[in-house]
């Protein structure tokens, strides 16, 4: 079979033709990906965003640990407690950010839930109450504030400042748990 050369010109044509395409096509989705994936919020937002909602996964996450790790009643009380209120804390969150932000989630500190994963009894009750309920709180606390005091985007102070009394609540919650359970 003997191909023309007027056949070959235009096959390699359709075939520039359509790498143009499939090109221009590849570059307008880049640019759409690009722009939905760009966070158009200041740092103090994106940085608040990333350790809110971290320290909401971790509580949930290890209060979960708690339910099993544990036969204290006060300790089942307060990670149930965790769970509600961190659950309506990132769904909070995550209606605050502008659109096309992602807010993560299950996005856990693995070294706190795997420092706490082996405890079980008073030991877990200890670790848990003193890591994450005290010094956990502690450091949300301090997130919050940074971001009421230097937050650039309103929705998300907004949605800080309303959080902020829950997390102290937590904390004042945290400390009464931690002496109950010997810390």
């Amino acid at each position: 079979m003997k191909i023309s050369t007027q056949t070959t010109l235009a096959a390699l044509g359709c075939s520039l033709g359509l790498l143009g395409v499939s090109l221009c096509s590849q570059a307008q989705q880049t640019e759409a990906a690009s722009t939905t994936a760009a966070n158009p919020l200041p740092q103090v937002d994106r940085d608040f965003i990333q350790t809110a909602s971290m320290a909401s996964s971790t509580e949930i996450d290890a209060a979960k640990l708690a339910t099993h790790n544990t036969q204290n009643k006060d300790v089942h009380a307060f990670a149930r407690h965790m769970i509600v209120d961190h659950t309506k804390l990132a769904m909070e969150l995550k209606m605050a950010a502008p659109h096309g932000v992602t807010v993560p989630k299950d996005n856990s500190d693995t070294s706190v839930l795997d420092a706490l994963r082996p405890l079980k009894g008073a030991e877990f009750d200890k670790a848990y109450a003193q890591k994450v309920g005290v010094e956990g709180h502690k450091d949300a606390i301090q997130a919050f504030q940074k971001e009421i005091a230097d937050g650039q985007n309103a929705d998300i102070k907004k949605a800080a400042q309303k959080a902020l009394p829950t997390v102290e609540e937590h904390y004042r919650m945290s400390q009464t748990l931690a002496q109950k359970v010997g810390e």
